[in-house]
Protein backbone atom coordinates (compact mmCIF):
# COMPACT_ATOMS: atom_id res chain seq x y z
CA UNK A 1 0.00 0.00 0.00
CA UNK A 2 1.33 3.41 -1.11
CA UNK A 3 1.52 6.17 1.57
CA UNK A 4 -1.19 9.09 0.95
CA UNK A 5 0.26 11.90 -0.52
CA UNK A 6 0.81 14.82 2.00
CA UNK A 7 -1.66 17.26 2.35
CA UNK A 8 -1.42 20.59 0.67
CA UNK A 9 -0.74 23.68 2.85
CA UNK A 10 -3.65 25.50 3.91
CA UNK A 11 -4.62 28.49 2.69
CA UNK A 12 -3.06 31.40 4.70
CA UNK A 13 -6.20 33.95 4.38
CA UNK A 14 -5.61 36.74 7.16
CA UNK A 15 -2.52 38.71 8.33
CA UNK A 16 -3.21 40.31 11.49
CA UNK A 17 -0.64 42.08 13.39
CA UNK A 18 -0.90 44.56 16.01
CA UNK A 19 0.05 48.39 15.45
CA UNK A 20 0.84 52.06 16.31
CA UNK A 21 -1.01 54.89 14.84
CA UNK A 22 0.46 58.75 15.03
CA UNK A 23 -2.56 60.99 15.71
CA UNK A 24 -0.61 63.94 16.07
CA UNK A 25 1.96 62.95 18.54
CA UNK A 26 -0.44 60.72 20.31
CA UNK A 27 0.21 57.30 20.43
CA UNK A 28 -2.81 54.76 19.38
CA UNK A 29 -2.54 50.75 19.46
CA UNK A 30 -4.54 49.42 17.01
CA UNK A 31 -5.16 45.59 15.73
CA UNK A 32 -4.76 45.23 11.79
CA UNK A 33 -5.92 42.71 9.94
CA UNK A 34 -6.24 41.97 6.28
CA UNK A 35 -6.98 39.33 3.62
CA UNK A 36 -3.66 37.52 2.60
CA UNK A 37 -5.44 36.00 -0.54
CA UNK A 38 -6.95 38.61 -2.43
CA UNK A 39 -6.40 42.90 -2.89
CA UNK A 40 -8.28 44.53 0.03
CA UNK A 41 -11.74 45.39 -1.00
CA UNK A 42 -12.11 48.50 1.81
CA UNK A 43 -10.91 48.84 5.32
CA UNK A 44 -13.44 48.83 8.30
CA UNK A 45 -12.03 50.94 11.42
CA UNK A 46 -13.90 49.69 14.58
CA UNK A 47 -14.19 51.61 17.45
CA UNK A 48 -14.95 49.82 20.73
CA UNK A 49 -17.34 50.99 23.65
CA UNK A 50 -16.73 52.41 27.01
CA UNK A 51 -14.77 50.26 29.23
CA UNK A 52 -13.17 47.49 26.80
CA UNK A 53 -10.20 47.46 24.32
CA UNK A 54 -9.19 47.17 20.42
CA UNK A 55 -9.54 43.31 21.28
CA UNK A 56 -13.55 43.43 21.67
CA UNK A 57 -13.65 42.44 17.96
CA UNK A 58 -11.52 39.82 17.62
CA UNK A 59 -13.45 36.95 19.66
CA UNK A 60 -11.33 36.61 22.75
CA UNK A 61 -13.92 34.02 23.67
CA UNK A 62 -14.78 32.45 20.01
CA UNK A 63 -13.58 32.54 17.12
CA UNK A 64 -16.47 32.57 15.32
CA UNK A 65 -17.08 36.36 17.36
CA UNK A 66 -14.09 37.72 15.54
CA UNK A 67 -15.10 40.48 13.50
CA UNK A 68 -11.14 41.07 12.34
CA UNK A 69 -11.27 37.10 11.16
CA UNK A 70 -14.77 37.02 8.92
CA UNK A 71 -14.31 40.60 7.64
CA UNK A 72 -10.77 39.94 6.51
CA UNK A 73 -11.94 36.16 4.82
CA UNK A 74 -14.49 38.18 2.93
CA UNK A 75 -12.05 40.56 1.42
CA UNK A 76 -11.61 43.38 4.27
CA UNK A 77 -9.22 44.89 5.68
CA UNK A 78 -10.22 46.22 9.51
CA UNK A 79 -8.21 48.19 11.83
CA UNK A 80 -9.66 47.91 15.27
CA UNK A 81 -8.47 50.67 17.37
CA UNK A 82 -7.60 51.22 20.95
CA UNK A 83 -9.68 54.69 21.19
CA UNK A 84 -7.87 57.51 23.03
CA UNK A 85 -7.11 56.61 26.99
CA UNK A 86 -6.87 53.14 26.49
CA UNK A 87 -3.99 51.08 25.08
CA UNK A 88 -0.77 52.97 24.06
CA UNK A 89 -2.28 56.21 24.59
CA UNK A 90 -3.67 55.53 28.26
CA UNK A 91 -0.42 56.62 29.77
CA UNK A 92 -0.85 60.08 27.59
CA UNK A 93 -4.25 60.39 28.09
CA UNK A 94 -4.84 59.33 31.69
CA UNK A 95 -7.92 61.27 32.17
CA UNK A 96 -8.97 60.35 28.10
CA UNK A 97 -10.76 62.40 25.82
CA UNK A 98 -14.26 63.67 25.59
CA UNK A 99 -16.74 62.71 22.40
CA UNK A 100 -15.28 66.04 20.40
CA UNK A 101 -11.73 65.71 21.18
CA UNK A 102 -11.72 61.66 20.49
CA UNK A 103 -13.04 62.78 16.76
CA UNK A 104 -10.67 65.05 15.95
CA UNK A 105 -7.48 62.76 17.72
CA UNK A 106 -9.17 59.36 15.86
CA UNK A 107 -9.29 61.27 12.35
CA UNK A 108 -5.42 62.53 12.76
CA UNK A 109 -4.61 58.64 13.43
CA UNK A 110 -6.82 57.31 10.52
CA UNK A 111 -5.59 59.55 8.17
CA UNK A 112 -1.86 58.48 9.25
CA UNK A 113 -2.69 55.16 8.70
CA UNK A 114 -4.03 56.09 5.21
CA UNK A 115 -1.45 57.88 4.43
CA UNK A 116 0.69 54.40 4.87
CA UNK A 117 -1.44 51.53 3.67
CA UNK A 118 -3.81 50.66 1.18
CA UNK A 119 -7.41 51.30 1.91
CA UNK A 120 -8.94 49.37 -0.92
CA UNK A 121 -12.20 51.41 -2.09
CA UNK A 122 -12.49 53.68 1.38
CA UNK A 123 -12.76 53.93 4.91
CA UNK A 124 -16.03 52.53 6.50
CA UNK A 125 -16.70 52.75 10.32
CA UNK A 126 -18.00 50.36 12.60
CA UNK A 127 -18.48 51.77 16.43
CA UNK A 128 -20.09 50.67 18.99
CA UNK A 129 -21.69 51.74 22.50
CA UNK A 130 -19.32 54.82 23.13
CA UNK A 131 -17.30 54.73 20.01
CA UNK A 132 -20.72 54.98 17.83
CA UNK A 133 -20.56 58.35 19.28
CA UNK A 134 -16.53 59.82 17.98
CA UNK A 135 -17.51 57.82 14.57
CA UNK A 136 -20.95 59.49 14.39
CA UNK A 137 -19.13 63.15 14.67
CA UNK A 138 -16.19 62.33 12.10
CA UNK A 139 -18.96 61.63 9.64
CA UNK A 140 -20.32 64.69 10.44
CA UNK A 141 -17.37 66.78 10.12
CA UNK A 142 -16.09 64.93 7.48
CA UNK A 143 -12.53 64.71 8.38
CA UNK A 144 -11.92 61.02 7.35
CA UNK A 145 -10.19 60.19 3.92
CA UNK A 146 -12.65 58.30 1.94
CA UNK A 147 -15.55 57.56 4.62
CA UNK A 148 -18.07 56.22 2.56
CA UNK A 149 -20.36 54.61 5.56
CA UNK A 150 -20.65 53.97 9.07
CA UNK A 151 -22.25 51.21 10.84
CA UNK A 152 -23.06 51.96 14.22
CA UNK A 153 -24.39 49.23 17.34
CA UNK A 154 -25.64 49.77 21.17
CA UNK A 155 -25.91 53.85 20.32
CA UNK A 156 -29.13 55.67 19.40
CA UNK A 157 -30.12 59.49 20.71
CA UNK A 158 -31.99 59.20 23.81
CA UNK A 159 -31.12 56.85 26.69
CA UNK A 160 -33.51 55.19 28.71
CA UNK A 161 -31.25 55.78 31.59
CA UNK A 162 -28.96 57.95 32.49
CA UNK A 163 -25.11 57.07 31.81
CA UNK A 164 -24.05 57.26 35.60
CA UNK A 165 -20.57 55.91 36.74
CA UNK A 166 -22.79 53.30 38.57
CA UNK A 167 -24.37 51.90 35.94
CA UNK A 168 -21.12 51.98 33.73
CA UNK A 169 -20.22 48.37 34.85
CA UNK A 170 -23.80 47.30 35.50
CA UNK A 171 -24.37 43.47 34.03
CA UNK A 172 -27.85 44.45 33.33
CA UNK A 173 -26.90 47.17 31.28
CA UNK A 174 -23.75 45.79 29.38
CA UNK A 175 -24.59 41.83 29.20
CA UNK A 176 -27.89 40.46 29.42
CA UNK A 177 -28.59 36.99 29.85
CA UNK A 178 -25.86 34.67 29.87
CA UNK A 179 -26.80 32.30 27.70
CA UNK A 180 -26.35 35.09 24.49
CA UNK A 181 -22.19 34.14 25.15
CA UNK A 182 -19.81 31.51 24.71
CA UNK A 183 -18.56 29.56 27.50
CA UNK A 184 -15.74 31.13 28.92
CA UNK A 185 -16.48 34.93 27.49
CA UNK A 186 -15.87 36.61 31.27
CA UNK A 187 -12.78 35.13 31.85
CA UNK A 188 -11.49 35.79 28.78
CA UNK A 189 -12.98 39.44 28.17
CA UNK A 190 -10.59 39.61 31.34
CA UNK A 191 -7.21 41.11 29.38
CA UNK A 192 -9.77 43.26 26.90
CA UNK A 193 -11.84 45.08 29.63
CA UNK A 194 -9.83 48.38 30.84
CA UNK A 195 -11.31 51.57 33.13
CA UNK A 196 -13.39 54.15 31.01
CA UNK A 197 -11.56 57.09 31.36
CA UNK A 198 -12.62 60.01 33.66
CA UNK A 199 -13.55 62.71 30.58
CA UNK A 200 -15.37 60.15 28.49
CA UNK A 201 -17.52 59.09 31.39
CA UNK A 202 -18.65 63.08 32.27
CA UNK A 203 -19.02 63.75 28.76
CA UNK A 204 -21.75 61.00 28.23
CA UNK A 205 -24.50 62.82 29.42
CA UNK A 206 -24.05 65.67 26.29
CA UNK A 207 -24.61 63.00 23.45
CA UNK A 208 -28.20 63.69 23.25
CA UNK A 209 -27.83 67.72 22.48
CA UNK A 210 -24.53 66.71 20.34
CA UNK A 211 -26.10 64.31 18.30
CA UNK A 212 -28.71 66.42 17.61
CA UNK A 213 -26.31 69.27 16.95
CA UNK A 214 -24.88 66.59 14.49
CA UNK A 215 -26.96 64.83 12.67
CA UNK A 216 -28.36 66.55 10.14
CA UNK A 217 -24.48 67.12 8.63
CA UNK A 218 -23.93 63.51 8.13
CA UNK A 219 -23.17 62.83 4.60
CA UNK A 220 -23.00 58.95 4.11
CA UNK A 221 -25.48 56.46 4.43
CA UNK A 222 -25.77 55.34 8.47
CA UNK A 223 -27.00 52.35 9.85
CA UNK A 224 -27.94 51.85 13.68
CA UNK A 225 -28.80 47.85 15.31
CA UNK A 226 -29.93 47.82 18.95
CA UNK A 227 -29.86 44.70 20.27
CA UNK A 228 -32.90 42.29 21.95
CA UNK A 229 -31.80 43.33 25.21
CA UNK A 230 -30.62 46.59 24.78
CA UNK A 231 -31.16 48.15 28.17
CA UNK A 232 -29.34 51.71 27.70
CA UNK A 233 -31.06 53.65 24.40
CA UNK A 234 -34.75 54.07 23.65
CA UNK A 235 -35.62 52.23 20.47
CA UNK A 236 -39.71 52.11 21.00
CA UNK A 237 -41.17 53.29 17.37
CA UNK A 238 -41.53 57.17 18.13
CA UNK A 239 -37.61 57.42 19.12
CA UNK A 240 -36.35 55.46 16.31
CA UNK A 241 -38.71 57.35 13.81
CA UNK A 242 -37.20 60.64 15.07
CA UNK A 243 -33.80 59.39 14.92
CA UNK A 244 -34.17 58.14 11.34
CA UNK A 245 -35.74 61.75 10.34
CA UNK A 246 -32.73 63.79 12.11
CA UNK A 247 -30.25 62.52 9.71
CA UNK A 248 -31.63 64.70 6.90
CA UNK A 249 -28.68 65.16 5.11
CA UNK A 250 -27.47 60.71 4.84
CA UNK A 251 -28.58 59.39 1.58
CA UNK A 252 -29.75 56.53 3.49
CA UNK A 253 -30.44 55.00 7.64
CA UNK A 254 -31.18 51.85 8.15
CA UNK A 255 -32.38 50.98 11.69
CA UNK A 256 -32.34 47.21 12.86
CA UNK A 257 -32.69 44.79 15.68
CA UNK A 258 -30.35 41.83 16.31
CA UNK A 259 -32.12 39.05 18.34
CA UNK A 260 -30.67 36.99 20.85
CA UNK A 261 -27.94 39.72 21.80
CA UNK A 262 -27.46 42.43 24.51
CA UNK A 263 -25.44 45.35 24.40
CA UNK A 264 -21.92 44.18 23.96
CA UNK A 265 -23.39 42.92 20.77
CA UNK A 266 -19.48 41.35 19.13
CA UNK A 267 -18.79 38.93 22.01
CA UNK A 268 -22.00 37.35 21.85
CA UNK A 269 -22.96 34.10 20.09
CA UNK A 270 -25.10 36.56 17.57
CA UNK A 271 -21.53 38.51 17.28
CA UNK A 272 -20.83 36.47 13.52
CA UNK A 273 -24.49 37.48 12.49
CA UNK A 274 -24.54 40.80 13.45
CA UNK A 275 -21.06 41.34 11.62
CA UNK A 276 -21.87 39.58 8.25
CA UNK A 277 -25.35 42.23 8.60
CA UNK A 278 -22.61 44.84 8.68
CA UNK A 279 -20.27 43.89 6.39
CA UNK A 280 -23.36 43.49 3.95
CA UNK A 281 -24.16 46.93 4.67
CA UNK A 282 -20.37 47.75 4.04
CA UNK A 283 -20.81 46.23 0.77
CA UNK A 284 -24.16 47.83 -0.40
CA UNK A 285 -22.62 51.26 0.20
CA UNK A 286 -19.51 50.54 -1.53
CA UNK A 287 -21.40 49.61 -4.72
CA UNK A 288 -23.16 53.05 -4.54
CA UNK A 289 -19.83 54.78 -3.77
CA UNK A 290 -18.82 52.94 -6.79
CA UNK A 291 -15.52 50.98 -5.44
CA UNK A 292 -16.89 47.33 -6.04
Amino acid sequence: MTAAPPAPPMLRTVDQRRIVLDAGGIKLSALLARPAHVPCRATIVALHGAGMGAAYFDGPAHPQTSLLAVAAELGFAVVAVDRPGYGASAEQLPLGQGVADQARTLAAGLNDFAACHDTGGGIFILGHSFGCKPSLLMAADGTVPGLFGVDVSGCGDEYLVSPSPARAGSWKYNWGPLRLYPPGTFQSSSGLVAPAPRREIDDADRWPDLMAELAGRIRVPVRFTFAEYEAWWRRDRSALARLRDSLTGAPRVLIDHQPDAGHNISLGWAARAYHLRALGFAEECLLRKGGV
